[in-house]
């Protein structure tokens, strides 16, 4: 695994992507005594949301590895001065950035040039910690498989989606889709 390595895991909703991206960052970081980072994207807007974040966060204290967690639901962007060439870092994830970033201010997920500066601040971020970290472990929903309809909205972000996960594969070392909690490798050298 060369320095700076990025890896793209995506998968439908409770595929078992958020698990498999852990044990991928649990075993690099075994493999090369690095230090482990998660950059968690998730903001508790309801119940649901506060209860899986605390899952989460439970899961990783529980598993004895000595995750350093940034809670970073948006400006991804400030946390690239963070990382070394000794870190593995975990950002999860990109669907839920995306989200929080096309709603912080109301409405101007409308504007062409705001959807382009967005997409332009989160691969600009991403590449950033990539050069920093030994390696950055990308996970994201595949929500684009569904019928999109006449929603403006929902339009503009499958749209985001689609550009800012083909980009990623583009530049990513390795990529899986996980189906059922069965990782597929779809780009990079077999493990």
């Amino acid at each position: 695994m060369a320095e700076g390595s990025l890896i793209f895991i995506t998968g439908g909703v409770r595929s078992g992507k958020s698990s498999f991206a852990e044990r991928t960052a649990a075993a690099l970081a075994e493999k090369t005594d690095g230090r482990l980072h998660y950059i968690a994207a998730g903001k508790a807007y309801d119940s649901e949301m506060k209860a899986r974040i605390q899952r989460h966060q439970n899961d990783r204290e529980k598993s004895g590895l000595g995750w350093i967690t940034w809670e970073k639901p948006s400006s991804l962007e400030e946390l690239s001065g963070n990382f070394n060439h000794q870190d593995i870092v975990l950002f999860d994830c990109l669907t839920t950035l995306l989200n929080n970033e096309l709603f912080r201010v109301e409405d101007s997920w409308r504007t062409k040039e705001l959807q382009e500066k967005l997409s332009s601040d989160i691969l600009r971020a991403i590449i950033e910690i990539c050069q920093k970290c030994r390696a950055l472990i990308v996970v994201s929903n595949e929500v684009l498989n569904e019928p999109i309809g006449e929603n403006e909205l929902v339009f503009t972000y499958a749209k985001l989606l689609g550009m800012l996960h083909r980009e990623i594969v583009k530049t990513a070392d390795e990529a899986y889709l996980v189906e059922a909690g069965i990782p597929i490798q779809m780009k990079g050298e077999p493990a």
